[in-house]
C-alpha cells in the first residue's frame, strides 16, 4: 500500500513538472487527461478518489483511537507506535497524492483556458488584420473612384464648353440665316416691284404704238 502510494506521488508530481513546462510531451499529456475526462473516466476517478478518502479517514480515526488509548492508559506502547507512524504515514501520502490529483487538475483545467483564449486572441488579431486589410482596400477603391469622378468632370466640363461654343455658332448663324433670309424678301418684293413697273411700262408703249398706228391709219385715208 505504501509502495503504490510513493509510486502515485512520484508520478504525479512528474504529471506536473510535465504540465509547467511547454514541451512536445506536454501535448501528449493533455491528451490523455481530456480522454481520461470524457465518457466514464470522470466516474472512475470520482471513485478513486472517493476510496482513498474513505481510507484517509479510516487511517485518521485509527490514529485518534491509538492517540485516545494511549491518553487513556498512560503508557506508550512499541506496536501502537508502529501502527500510529504507519497510518501516519499512510494518511500523509494519500493526502497528498489527493492534494497533487487536485493540483493536476486545476493545471489541466488552467492550460486549456489559456489555449481557448490565445485561439480567440489569435481569431480576434486575425479578423483585425482582415478588417485593417479590407478597409485599406477600401480606402485605395475610394481614391481611384475620386479620380475616376475628377476626371469625368473634367471632361463633362469640356463637352459643356464645347457645346456653350456649339449654340452660339448656330446662334449666329441662325442670326445669318435670318438676315439673308429677310434680304431675300426684300430683294423678291423689289423684284415683284419691277416686273410689276416693266409690264405697266409694256402696256404703256403697247397703247402708245396703238395711238400711233391709229393715227397713222387715220392720216393715210
Amino acid at each position: 500500500m505504501i509502495q503504490l502510494l510513493f509510486v502515485l506521488i512520484f508520478s504525479e508530481m512528474a504529471l506536473i513538472l510535465v504540465l509547467l513546462f511547454k514541451t512536445p510531451l506536454r501535448k501528449l499529456v493533455i491528451m490523455g487527461l481530456d480522454r481520461v475526462k470524457r465518457g466514464r473516466g470522470p466516474i472512475v476517478v470520482k471513485t478513486v478518489a472517493g476510496t482513498m478518502s474513505v481510507v484517509l479517514m479510516s487511517s485518521v480515526y485509527s490514529m485518534m483511537k491509538i492517540q485516545k488509548r494511549w491518553i487513556d492508559d498512560g503508557v506508550v506502547n512499541p506496536t501502537d507506535q508502529v501502527l500510529m507512524a504507519k497510518h501516519l504515514l499512510e494518511a500523509t501520502l494519500m493526502g497528498s497524492s489527493i492534494f497533487l490529483a487536485f493540483m493536476i487538475d486545476r493545471l489541466h483545467h488552467y492550460i486549456r483556458e489559456l489555449r481557448i483564449r490565445r485561439k480567440s486572441m489569435e481569431a480576434v488579431k486575425k479578423q483585425n488584420r482582415a478588417f485593417e486589410d479590407t478597409k485599406t482596400n477600401g480606402s485605395d477603391e475610394i481614391k481611384s473612384m475620386e479620380e475616376e469622378l475628377a476626371t469625368l468632370r473634367a471632361k463633362l466640363n469640356q463637352v459643356e464648353s464645347e457645346l456653350e461654343t456649339k449654340a452660339k455658332d448656330v446662334n449666329a448663324a441662325e442670326a445669318s440665316a435670318v438676315a439673308l433670309r429677310k434680304q431675300s424678301e426684300g430683294f423678291l418684293l423689289e423684284y415683284d416691284r419691277l416686273l410689276e413697273e416693266n409690264q405697266n411700262l409694256r402696256n404703256q408703249l403697247q397703247s402708245l404704238d396703238r395711238r400711233l398706228s391709229h393715227s397713222g391709219s387715220k392720216k393715210n385715208s
